[in-house]
């Protein structure tokens, strides 16, 4: 059975329409939460996604189109969820921007666009409502989807690990300067997901199916669930994580922890 953490509670959910968004939305709908605001470029699954989360939980939810990479569209959602809500009790900033490309080959373009959409955004919406909260007197929290990425290289992520790293010390920063306001600022780094981006990386329903079968690096042997980050996320979220704050909680099913492995031959001698 779910917790009823919180009750009463305006979120704003960036990246809303699919994934770890849409599976928070529908947990922090579950833990009470009163109004939910859905973010998200995908304007068609907005509403699809709203209707269904409200069904399934009773809570308000709205969508609202637009694009974190706009200053004007970060604004709008933050003021749409105190006009809605009253106040700005949570914001979990996680829409993405996924591609892959070898370094010498990155086109610049690229680069930018994918620090405007994780890192950049991540400041302007995250200091939109962190202005909100003050302005409130709200003891708000203040959630940041980051990645295992943000720890460590893998080849043709520059672009990506990057943006992660600088999100990540984005959270350390803001945790010890919004403190005093009684705001908590913490990330979540999933390892390898189950969602729609990551049917696009790997190219087809076959390999996605393949990988839901065996991921080798993962100590646990299966893609993260987004309904795992979701969890999480209403955790932080929630009094019961009332004194973490500045924090990068890795969610990846022991990849992290897993340095190599010895192969058999080798063991023997």
């Amino acid at each position: 059975m779910t917790c009823r953490r919180l009750v009463g509670k305006t979120a704003l959910i960036t990246g809303g329409a699919s994934g770890v968004g849409r599976a928070t939305a529908h947990r922090f709908g579950q833990e009470g939460a009163t109004t939910v605001i859905l973010m998200d470029r995908n304007a068609d699954a907005l509403p699809i996604v709203a209707a269904e989360v409200h069904s399934a939980t009773g809570a308000n939810v709205i969508g609202f189109a637009g694009d974190v990479s706009r200053d004007e569209d970060c604004a709008a959602a933050v003021a749409l969820a105190v006009e809605i809500g009253g106040a700005l009790d949570i914001l979990v900033s996680n829409a993405p921007a996924h591609s892959s490309a070898p370094f010498l080959e990155l086109e610049r373009s690229e680069w930018d666009r994918t620090l405007a959409v994780m890192l950049r955004a991540s400041f302007v919406i995250g200091q939109d409502a962190a202005r909100a909260m003050v302005a409130n007197s709200t003891r708000g929290s203040i959630l940041y989807t980051a990645s295992v990425s943000a720890l460590g290289a893998s080849k043709e992520y520059a672009h990506y690990g990057a943006a992660k790293a600088g999100m990540v010390n984005l959270v350390q920063t803001m945790a010890i300067e919004l403190v005093d306001y009684g705001i908590r600022v913490n990330a979540v780094s999933p390892g390898p997901l189950d969602t729609p981006q990551s049917r696009d990386v790997l190219g087809s329903d076959e390999a996605m199916a393949a990988a839901r079968e065996r991921w080798p690096l993962v100590p646990m042997n299966r893609l993260g669930k987004p309904e795992e980050i979701a969890a999480t996320y209403a955790f932080l979220a929630s009094e019961d994580a009332g004194y973490i704050t500045g924090q990068n909680i890795i969610v990846d099913g022991g990849l992290r922890a897993h340095s190599y492995s010895i192969p058999e031959e080798l063991m023997a001698r």
